[in-house]
């Protein structure tokens, strides 16, 4: 959901999956960025007009959702709309890899691109420092994935909360 490299694709489509990607943070940009982005996410025109465009898939569609660390982008009511959304297109036993900045007290937070270089390793790429919507932690991450099955948490070196979510 961030967009994907040539490399994450090679990795999906040489082990026998078939992917489906598309850049969610441009996606958010379109959507809500003329204005006050974070004002923006409340406006139910807008939040239709994203969903549409971002999460408009049939029920259990996907076995898996690399959703990056797009979320933290997100305004809690849109937030929770999202996840609910990602909940009903994922498959029963799918999983959801999701990061997410674990700076408390940033007023951005750097952005990446994701690679898979193989089935140990990704590599991150600076992209941009962007306003996070609010701060995680794991209690809120777990409030957040509550419908789901599991929640996994684990601290990078990065500075990043990885998160492994099972539908």
């Amino acid at each position: 959901m961030a967009g994907a490299s040539q490399a994450t694709i090679s990795f999906i489509t040489n082990s026998g999956h078939r992917i489906y990607f598309d850049d969610f943070v441009r996606q958010l940009d379109q959507c809500f960025g003329d204005g006050d982005f974070f004002e923006n996410q409340t406006n139910p025109l807008k939040v239709q007009k994203f969903l549409d465009s971002a999460l408009n898939f049939p029920e259990e569609t996907f076995d898996g959702a690399l959703v990056w660390d797009t979320l933290q982008f997100l305004v809690a009511p849109l937030l929770t709309t999202v996840v609910a959304h990602l909940h009903r297109v994922m498959r029963p036993g799918g999983y959801l890899l999701a990061f997410f900045s674990a700076e408390e007290r940033a007023n951005t937070i750097q952005t990446y691109s994701y690679r898979i270089s193989d089935h140990r390793t990704i590599a991150l790429a600076a992209r941009e420092q962007r306003p996070p919507a609010q701060f995680f932690n794991n209690r809120s991450l777990e409030k957040l994935f509550q419908d789901f099955e599991s929640v996994k948490f684990f601290l990078t070196r990065d500075h990043l909360r990885e998160i492994i979510v099972r539908r």
